[in-house]
C-alpha cells in the first residue's frame, strides 16, 4: 500500500494513539478507516497479535463495518481458518454483492486451496466493480503464474502496467515471463514501448539492459544500464550489470570503475572483489589482481570460487606449488566438486606427483567426470606409478563414454603388450591404427619399450603401406 506523506503522518498518529491506549488501558475512539489502517499496518509488519487486538477493539466500536469485517476475513485467511473466512464472506456478499473486495478475498481462498481457475473467475468478477484495475490484473497474473501459464500471466501483468506504470512488481513479473519463455527479443520490444511512455523508469531501463545482455548485445546493454544510473545514481544493480557487460566488451578498466562505484554505494562484497581481481588480471596487472584476490578470500574465507580463482591465477603463472596450496583450500570447502579435483590432479601432474595426480583424477571420475582427458591422464598417472592393470580398467571405463577413440586405443594396446596380453594388445593397436594412423607416435612416446618390438613395427608398416 503506497501512502502519501500526509497519509503516512496520519497513520503514524493513529498508531501512536492506539499503542498509547494499550499501555494505559484507556479506551479511545477511532473511526473504522483508522482501525483498518492500523490492522493492515500490523499485518504488513508481521505483528499479528497487535493486529488481532486492534481488530477486536475495532469490531466492538464498529460492529457493522463491512470494511473491518473484510479485514477480519484477511486475518482468518492468513491464519488458515478458511471455513470461517468463507462463511463470513458469504454473509457479506448477501449485504454488499457489488463490493469488489469480497471477490478478491474469495479469490484468495480459492488460491489457498490451489483452485486457481476459480480464483481467476472471482477476480474477473471483481474487475466489474473495482476502480483499482491494476491491482486485480496483477492478482490474475499471479494466479496464472501458479498455473504455469506464462503467456496469460504475462498478458495480465501487461494489463496491470497499462493501468499503473509504477507497479514495479508487475514489471519484474512481466520480464520474468519473457525470460522463462525465452522471449528476450520480444521483451526488448515491449520494454522499448514501455520506456517510450515512461522514459524516467530506471527499473525499465535496467530490465532492458538485462535483455540486451541475454541477447549478447553488450553495447546496447551498457547503453541501457547507463540510462538507469543516470536516472538513479544510486542504482547498485545497474552498476553491477553494466560492469559485467563491459567485461564482455573487454573494457576492463571501465568495468573496474563501475565495480568501484558499487563499493562506494554499499558494503564491499566478495563477488565484486573477485570480479575486480579478474579484470586486473585481464589487464596484465598481476600485482593488483593478486591484491584483490587476497581481499576476496579475506572478505569471505568460505568462498570456494575465490580460492579456485587464485589457483587458476598461479597456474597461469606456472607457479604450481602455490596453485596446489590454493586448490586444497577450495577442496577443503567443497570436497565434492569434480572440477576442483581435476585441477588438483592437473597441478600434481605438472609437479610430477603422479600418485597424487592419480588420486585426483580418480576422485573427479567418482564424482561424475567423464571427459576424455580425465580418462587419459588418469591412466597415464597409473602407468607412471606402475599400476598397469588399474590403468587398463580406467581406460575401459573411458571406452564406454568415448568408443573407438584413438588416444584410448593406443594406450590400451601399449598396456596390454606390457601385461603380455598380446592378443588384446594387437586388437587395440589395429583399432587405433584404423581410427587414426597419423598419431601412432602416441605409442612411441608413451611405450618406448613396446615401440621397438618387431611385431609392432610390422603392424605399423602394414598399415602405412
Amino acid at each position: 500500500m503506497n501512502l502519501s506523506h500526509e497519509e503516512e503522518n496520519n497513520q503514524g498518529l493513529s498508531l501512536s494513539k492506539f499503542e498509547s491506549m494499550l499501555k494505559t488501558n484507556k479506551v479511545l475512539f477511532f473511526d473504522s478507516e483508522e482501525f483498518e489502517d492500523i490492522i493492515l499496518h500490523y499485518m504488513d509488519t508481521g505483528r499479528l497479535n497487535l493486529a488481532k487486538k486492534a481488530l477486536k477493539l475495532a469490531l466492538e466500536q464498529h460492529p457493522k463495518s463491512t470494511g473491518l469485517k473484510l479485514v477480519q476475513v484477511e486475518l482468518l485467511i492468513f491464519d488458515d481458518k478458511i471455513d470461517l473466512a468463507d462463511k463470513l464472506l458469504n454473509e457479506l456478499y448477501a449485504i454488499e454483492p457489488t463490493n469488489e473486495e469480497i471477490y478478491i478475498q474469495k479469490a484468495n481462498i480459492f488460491s489457498k486451496k490451489d483452485e486457481h481457475e476459480k480464483a481467476i473467475e472471482s477476480l474477473k468478477t471483481a474487475l466489474q466493480y473495482t476502480d483499482d484495475f491494476a491491482d486485480v490484473y496483477s492478482m490474475i497474473g499471479m494466479e496464472y503464474l501458479f498455473m504455469d501459464n506464462l503467456e496469460l500471466a504475462k498478458e495480465n501483468f501487461i494489463k496491470c502496467l497499462n493501468e499503473d506504470t509504477e507497479d514495479y512488481s508487475s514489471l519484474y513479473n512481466v520480464v520474468y515471463c519473457f525470460d522463462f519463455l525465452d522471449q528476450n527479443a520480444e521483451a526488448v520490444t515491449y520494454l522499448d514501448s514501455f520506456i517510450n511512455k515512461n522514459p524516467y523508469s530506471e527499473v525499465a531501463w535496467h530490465q532492458l539492459g538485462r535483455q540486451h545482455y541475454a541477447l549478447k548485445n553488450y553495447e546496447k546493454a551498457v547503453w541501457a544500464f547507463d540510462y538507469a544510473t543516470l536516472i538513479d545514481e544510486t542504482f547498485l544493480g545497474a552498476y553491477l550489470e553494466k560492469a559485467k557487460a563491459l567485461e564482455k566488451l573487454r573494457k576492463y578498466q571501465e568495468a573496474i570503475d563501475c565495480y568501484t562505484i558499487t563499493m562506494e554505494l554499499d558494503d564491499v562484497t566478495s563477488f565484486v572483489l573477485l570480479r575486480v581481481a579478474k579484470c586486473y588480471e585481464k589487464l596484465g596487472n598481476n600485482k593488483e589482481a593478486l591484491k584483490y584476490y587476497s581481499k576476496t578470500v579475506h572478505e569471505d574465507p568460505l568462498l570456494d570460487k575465490a580460492w579456485i580463482a587464485i589457483t587458476d591465477f598461479y597456474v597461469r603463472q606456472l607457479d604450481f606449488k602455490k596453485a596446489l596450496y590454493y586448490v586444497n583450500k577450495a577442496i577443503g570447502i567443497e570436497g565434492d566438486n569434480k572440477l576442483y579435483w581435476k585441477r588438483f590432479a592437473s597441478i600434481n601432474r605438472a609437479l610430477k606427483l603422479y600418485e597424487e595426480a592419480e588420486y585426483g583424477y580418480r576422485r573427479a571420475f567418482e564424482l561424475g567426470d567423464t571427459d576424455l582427458d580425465t580418462y587419459i591422464y588418469w591412466a597415464d598417472a597409473l602407468q607412471y606409478v606402475g599400476d598397469y592393470e588399474i590403468a587398463v580398467e580406467a581406460l575401459l571405463q573411458g571406452v564406454e563414454n568415448h568408443p573407438d577413440n584413438y588416444e584410448i586405443e593406443y594406450r590400451l594396446a601399449g598396456l596390454y603388450y606390457i601385461l603380455n596380453q598380446t592378443k588384446k594388445g594387437k586388437f587395440h593397436l589395429v583399432n587405433a591404427l584404423q581410427s587414426n594412423y597419423k598419431n601412432h607416435s602416441i605409442l612411441e612416446n608413451h611405450f618406448p619399450a613396446i615401440w621397438d618390438k618387431k611385431s609392432i613395427q610390422n603392424q605399423i608398416i602394414k598399415f602405412r603401406n
